[in-house]
């Protein structure tokens, strides 16, 4: 099992998913202390703070920068990532020595280039903040910075203190959905659905959780996302939320029709251009799926986004059986991220081509080149991000060289991977060395262990489709079904699922 994931999140609100918040004491009352005069006649004039949504006090005496700041995490906790962004950086012009505003922008920008300097301000000014503001920028700042210790005693003091504050307990279900700890995000979630059964932000991530689970359920994703969308019939959010979870869920027809509903609302939601593109690729309608990557393209506002668009285009040549031009595609896309010097872009490029080389020992040779350009910092690459992308390199290595019966080689790419994994605390490194040893476990034979480690990946398809094949040989043909089930509801147009799928189709014979 993974085991640091289970240690450290074993510290994470243990009480709290012990019972339901609502029936646990309140928050304490927060009160501003009077201050003694030196003169009877001497009138107290009091702090007037702001409340963040309504029950925590921050440093900020400007009611515009707060009101900012809660709609740049309503838009963020809507997936709204370019207005959270605009937002946070609206509520920092109206105070420029806002800590909260820096470190909601900071966080906003986790989804797209991190912003390094609002990082840096929200630590400068945090002595300035309320205590419980500072709680939350910690937790911020320390989500950032991959410090996961500092992390969860900022989020177990702050649920301590505002335990039925469903955007407190949201933003820590969102934290477990992105370590991959479906389970409890989604009872997390259920928790908030309890307080709040109207709370947009939750019914959609609940969706999520659903079909992320071991156990997917599609049904209640769905009409969770209904609900969603109800509530918010002007957002392109929910729409794009329907398409993506029917299209996991098989219902293609349904996907495009809810992704094209989004674009009815705002059609500048570069999202929804990517998923009936992506959509159209798994249907099979390829010039579709060109069109609406083209167009996704064109509205794009930054390299990473385009790039992005051009990547799944290229792609697009696997789906048709063109493999020769889908690479040669890639390889201009590859020397094309390379000169814009747009790291994220460069990693997605790379790393999908490597996997997609004509042969495993071209592979491991674009393997190699990728993990010696991630050993040293790269600007415009977080740390955290960094990390978990040499990670991945590191586990298909692992995944590659077992599969050829080349030990040392993979025993020398799980050894890295220890070691990243040790340095960096980060649980979606740990997550990549667990699968790496499974790899290398079920190579050797010992399927019971391999079990144990692979199932600790549960976003890598080849790591799931692994452990299935593990499980099978096991005889436990009932767990080997529950995972193929789970493989099923990860149905996407991406360089695993085409491995897992296309690839391993019979070729026609020349």
């Amino acid at each position: 099992m993974n085991r640091f994931s289970a240690r450290v999140l074993l510290l994470i609100f243990p009480s709290l998913l012990g019972c339901p918040a609502w029936a646990q004491t309140s928050a304490p009352r927060i009160e501003v202390a009077k201050a003694r005069s030196k003169s009877p006649a001497a009138k107290v004039v009091p702090i007037v703070r702001q409340q963040l949504f309504g029950s925590i006090p921050v440093s900020t005496r400007s009611e515009q920068a707060r009101k900012f700041v809660e709609i740049s995490l309503d838009k963020y906790e809507n997936h709204i990532v370019d207005a959270a962004l605009a937002n946070a950086r609206n509520a920092i012009k109206k105070d420029p020595q806002f800590a909260l505003g820096y470190a909601t922008l900071s966080l906003a920008s986790l989804g797209g280039i991190p912003d390094s300097a609002a990082l840096g301000r929200a630590k400068a000014l945090l002595p300035h903040a309320t205590l419980d503001e500072q709680l939350l920028i910690r937790w911020m700042t320390s989500i950032s910075d991959r410090d996961l210790l500092p992390a969860i005693t900022a989020m177990n003091d702050l649920l301590k203190r505002y335990p039925d504050n469903k955007h407190v307990l949201y933003i820590v279900a969102d934290w477990l959905y992105y370590l991959q700890d479906y389970d409890r995000s989604r009872q997390m979630l259920e928790t908030i659905h309890h307080l709040d059964p109207d709370f947009p932000p939750a019914l959609n991530l609940l969706a999520y959780a659903y079909i992320q689970t071991g156990t997917p359920d599609p049904q209640k994703a769905v009409a969770s996302l209904k609900r969603y969308a109800e509530l918010l019939p002007n957002s392109p959010n929910p729409e794009d939320s329907l398409g993506e979870i029917l299209r996991f869920s098989g219902d293609d027809e349904g996907s495009l029709e809810h992704y094209s509903a989004a674009l009815n609302i705002d059609p500048t939601y570069i999202s929804s251009h990517y998923g009936l593109g992506d959509t159209s690729a798994l249907m099979g309608n390829y010039p579709r799926a060109r069109d609406e990557y083209d167009n996704a393209t064109v509205i794009a506002n930054n390299p990473r986004d385009r790039t992005h668009s051009e990547f799944q285009k290229a792609l697009v040549y696997f789906w048709e059986g063109q493999q020769a031009e889908g690479r040669k595609a890639l390889d201009a896309l590859n020397e094309k991220a390379r000169h814009q010097k747009e790291p994220y872009s460069r990693f997605e490029i790379g790393f999908g081509r490597a996997m997609l080389a004509a042969d495993p020992g071209l592979e491991l040779e674009q393997l190699r080149s990728l993990e010696i350009w991630l050993q040293d910092p790269i600007d415009g690459l977080s740390e955290a991000d960094r990390d978990n992308s040499h990670a991945q390199v590191l586990r298909e290595r692992a995944r590659i060289s077992a599969a050829r019966g080349e030990t040392a080689l993979a025993e020398a790419s799980v050894r890295k991977l220890e070691q990243l994994a040790a340095q960096s605390r980060d649980l979606l490194v740990e997550n990549s060395y667990e699968s790496a040893r499974g790899y290398l476990l079920a190579a050797k034979g010992d399927l019971a262990n391999a079990v144990d480690e692979l199932a600790a990946d549960p976003r890598s398809l080849l790591a799931l489709d692994q452990l299935a094949a593990a499980q099978e040989k096991l005889g436990n043909a009932p767990a080997a079904e529950a995972t193929r089930t789970r493989i099923k509801y990860l149905r996407a147009p991406t360089v695993e699922w085409y491995l897992l799928t296309t690839a391993r189709a019979p070729q026609p014979t020349s």
